[in-house]
């Protein structure tokens, strides 16, 4: 950044002093044509009031101004267009004039101009031409740079001053580029500090949102470190016991009367392990493909009626009763993931409920939106452990949700999938009254 900061100063350097250079040397060179003019002017003025050009039948030997006016050509014209008197040539060797530009004009307005390029290229030549009260015309002319060999005449001094110049610029934008940078170096430094404030006032928004995404980075950074340690120790505890029994079962430490006792813990712990990696392969699956997946229009009601249906059978075996209310509902998602998601709420509300406790599933129209009502007579959630359900591997009650085969990713699956669709979920519980979660579509 310093580096291109750098390059566009002396850039802009550069062109400043180039375009101040061509703009003076045209300033220059248009004020340096005026004075010529003027110069020629008055040369021809007083060419005219020396007398020497009174008379048309003057001895032209005695008019003599080849040594007097080194630089400055004069030439008399007759009426007719021919030279009478040249002070740089024979007028015999001159041919008519009269089709020369400036003499045209004098004859008409009194006065003309013009400038013509050299042979050399390199000069131009000025012409200024009168008119004589005989009638003829009087013109004298000089020679003067070009605009091209102005500016080369110049270009060793401009070169010297370009190349100062840009020496102090990149001194200067150095200096500078450390000076403007200095502060903001200093909050990237400061970027946990929630009490710094910005250097410049138009960083402020800036400043504020790199270090809300700071946070979230190092939030991200936490969740995932701390998600990396609670998958490895829940996946320790059912291979360690697996591990353990099975141990014991091959080295024939175990009676026949406890095998099937063994048998049934590894059983167990295989079964919470293989439920583990499921829960933790559908996670990754969510944040990896996120973007990529398929939205359709289908009815909610059905959908949550098949899921009482399949897992009726698991609400029995733990004297649970589930029973379905509401109406049809469309809404637009992903429909394996909202099938996913009414199951992980239908099961923890069996798997925290008590003997002889009841489930009800409804579908309802709230304030025109499709809502999902999952509500169970469980044991309800400490309002201190409420906001933090859905954090993975959190679990209000371990010893309990362990026993029941919670794998404490439920509710974090859950919550990812309700993210997915901008949908918004609302826990209401109490400890012994239980537990309802609202999902909003």
């Amino acid at each position: 950044m310093k580096n291109k900061i750098n390059v566009r100063l002396v850039g802009i350097a550069l062109i400043a002093v180039l375009a101040t250079v061509i703009g003076t040397t045209i300033i220059y060179y248009n004020l340096f044509q005026k004075q010529v003019r003027t110069d020629l002017s008055v040369s021809a003025k007083l060419l005219r009031d020396t007398h020497y050009f009174e008379s048309v039948n003057i001895d032209m030997d005695q008019i003599d101004l080849s040594t007097d006016l080194d630089e400055l050509r004069v030439t008399w014209v007759a009426e007719d267009g021919m030279v009478l008197y040249d002070n740089d040539t024979s007028a015999e060797l001159l041919q008519n004039h009269n089709d020369r530009p400036e003499i045209q004009e004098a004859f008409r307005d009194g006065v003309g101009e013009a400038v013509r390029e050299s042979d050399t290229m390199n000069k131009n030549t000025f012409y200024y031409a009168v008119l004589l009260d005989n009638g003829t015309v009087l013109r004298v002319a000089t020679d003067a740079q070009s605009f091209g060999a102005v500016f080369l005449s110049v270009a060793p001094l401009i070169t010297l001053i370009m190349l100062l110049v840009l020496s102090a610029c990149v001194v200067i934008s150095h200096l500078l580029t450390k000076q403007l940078l200095k502060p903001i170096e200093g909050m990237v430094t400061n970027l946990e500090n929630a009490d710094y404030e910005a250097p410049y006032k138009e960083l402020e928004p800036l400043s504020e949102l790199i270090r809300t995404q700071h946070m979230d980075v190092l939030s991200a950074v936490k969740a995932r470190q701390d998600f990396t340690a609670n998958v490895s120790h829940e996946l320790k505890t059912p291979l360690t016991a697996i591990s353990g029994y099975a141990e014991l079962l091959e080295g024939g430490l175990v009676g026949e009367e406890k095998q099937n006792h063994f048998y049934h813990e590894i059983h167990r712990n295989a079964d919470r392990l293989i439920a583990l990696i499921n829960d933790i392969i559908k996670l990754s699956e969510l944040d990896r493909v996120e973007k990529e997946l398929e939205f359709e229009e289908f009815e909610l009601y059905s959908l949550a009626k098949e899921c009482v249906e399949e897992l009726s059978v698991n609400a029995k075996l733990k004297e649970v009763s589930l029973a379905m209310e509401g109406e049809t509902g469309m809404i637009r998602g992903n429909r394996d993931l909202v099938k996913e998601l009414t199951e992980n709420l239908v099961q923890n509300s069996i798997r925290y409920n008590n003997p002889g406790g009841k489930v009800t599933i409804a579908v309802r129209t709230i304030d025109h939106a499709i809502c999902l009502i999952v509500k169970d007579n469980g044991i309800g959630i400490p309002a201190a452990d409420q906001q933090r359900v859905f954090e993975r591997f959190y679990r209000v009650d371990k010893s309990r949700s362990k026993a029941t085969g919670g794998t404490g990713l439920g509710l974090a699956i859950v919550k990812h999938i309700v993210e997915i669709h901008d949908a918004r979920i609302e826990l209401d519980s109490a400890p012994g009254v239980g537990t309802t979660i609202t999902i909003w579509f």
